[in-house]
């Protein structure tokens, strides 16, 4: 009975296991500068946490937009970078991309891309886009929205 206790808990710590992805896209919208949401206090919450600091209406209308937050994970690779396309709704079929360069060495991390204030409210919010890990000029993830092509 013993053994049989053993081996099922050995089968269901299995299947919990769970391999870490190694790309992982939050993403955010902040359309109002209201934050007492009733319905939802973890928006409220996360637009509040944006929103400190900026105490004029300029401030604030300057934070409005859209805010991407991801995480990676990569064992190696020395010349390591997340690319970020996307299309906005006022530039056609203009793709648009913003690089950030990982520190050699690192493993894990986090890092943020932005489409806020005036490139937003001019621009439009975005339509379609795809972020990807790249190492050594291969891409090692990748994710993107439903209307990526």
């Amino acid at each position: 009975m013993k053994l049989l206790s053993l081996i099922a808990l050995g089968i269901l710590t299995m299947g919990c296991a769970k391999t870490a992805d190694p790309l992982v896209v939050k993403m955010q919208t902040i359309r109002d500068q209201n934050t007492h949401d009733k319905q939802d206090q973890m928006i409220a919450h996360e637009k509040a946490k944006r929103l400190y600091g900026a105490v004029s209406m300029e401030e604030r209308r300057q934070r409005l937009g859209q805010y991407y937050t991801v995480l990676w994970q990569l064992d190696s690779g020395a010349d390591k970078e997340i690319l970020f396309e996307y299309q906005q709704g006022k530039t056609g079929s203009l793709v648009k991309t913003m690089k950030r360069q990982l520190p050699t060495g690192s493993t894990s991390g986090k890092e943020e891309f932005t489409v806020i204030g005036d490139d937003y409210i001019q621009n439009g919010r975005i339509l379609t886009w795809r972020i990807s890990l790249i190492s050594d000029g291969k891409t090692i993830a990748s994710e993107q929205s439903y209307l990526w092509e």
